[in-house]
């Protein structure tokens, strides 16, 4: 019987080649970024489920929240309108900024030994690995971000920004926290080089992005010197100043700097995380 060519898997570094070697005259992380978005694209129906699943738990968390705004009109300095609106563009957050962690396959090429090709192809590890996930983040916007924000406007009313600045800042701000997830991703998949197993992380990573993102309930709620710690961490750069930004309760250009703050800060420890991986594994290797 002849034998399924591996090649024509998409999960596969030969297929990823391939792909690839057919567009040689687009710049290599361009090409990546769009293989990422094919790669995503091919599970049509999982992302479908996941913009079902995110628009069900929308609705469940609109109901929560606009009890709770009910009973404390004004709270964090939102009205019913805006909490509402809050919770569905933080439910469309979840797919493209992989909230509840994932998304990079470091941790199993680790395991087996591949990451040592990885390390040694003419090209930035990190940067390959973030091109690849701005596909992915890309796709999933679109496919699992949009539709629960049509829900939400569909049964509840969200505010939608009349000012193109208004949605220029946002879009600013999403790429960033894009940005910033990517970096805090990356640098927990790289952990698995020392720790050999990212369960524990992966549930670290997962409570603290909950907690402190604003995935949960505004960050404003949060009471004095909590409120001021959860602001000034990463993590709310990667949801709730960019819902801020969406709702124009965010200054324009310190939230930007403070979000590009974080993203070079990951970013440049991300750097520093895989040259410290390459000379493990050259030493290993040795």
């Amino acid at each position: 019987m002849p034998t399924a060519n591996p090649c024509a898997r998409p999960d596969t570094a030969c297929h990823r080649v391939l792909t690839l070697r057919r567009c040689k005259t687009i710049p290599l992380y361009a090409r990546l970024v769009r293989y990422g978005f094919r790669k995503h694209a091919t599970y049509v129906w999982a992302a479908v489920a996941g913009a079902f699943t995110n628009s069900v738990f929308g609705i469940l968390r609109a109901y929560i929240l606009i009890a709770l705004w009910q009973a404390r009109p004004g709270l964090a300095g939102y009205d019913m309108t805006d909490a509402i609106t809050f919770c569905f563009i933080t439910q469309a957050f979840i797919g493209p900024m992989q909230l509840f962690g994932g998304g990079l396959d470091i941790p199993e090429r680790i395991r087996s030994g591949d990451i040592a090709l990885d390390l040694v192809r003419p090209a930035s590890l990190q940067l390959w690995t973030l091109a690849e996930d701005l596909g992915r983040a890309a796709y999933l916007f679109l496919v699992r971000g949009i539709p629960p924000m049509l829900v939400g406007a569909a049964l509840f009313g969200i505010v939608f920004p009349a000012e193109p600045g208004r949605w220029l800042a946002f879009l600013a701000g999403f790429a960033i926290a894009v940005l910033v997830s990517f970096g805090w991703r990356y640098l927990m998949a790289l952990s698995v080089c020392w720790l050999l197993d990212d369960r524990g992380v992966a549930v670290l990573s997962l409570v603290l992005t909950t907690f402190f993102s604003g995935m949960m309930v505004p960050l404003h709620i949060f009471p004095g010197w909590l409120g001021d710690l959860a602001a000034s961490l990463p993590w709310a750069a990667m949801v709730q100043l960019p819902t801020d930004l969406y709702l124009g309760k965010a200054p324009v250009l310190e939230t930007l700097a403070f979000q590009a703050f974080w993203a070079v800060a990951l970013l440049g420890l991300g750097a520093l995380a895989t040259r410290a991986i390459r000379h493990k594994v050259v030493i290993q290797g040795g």
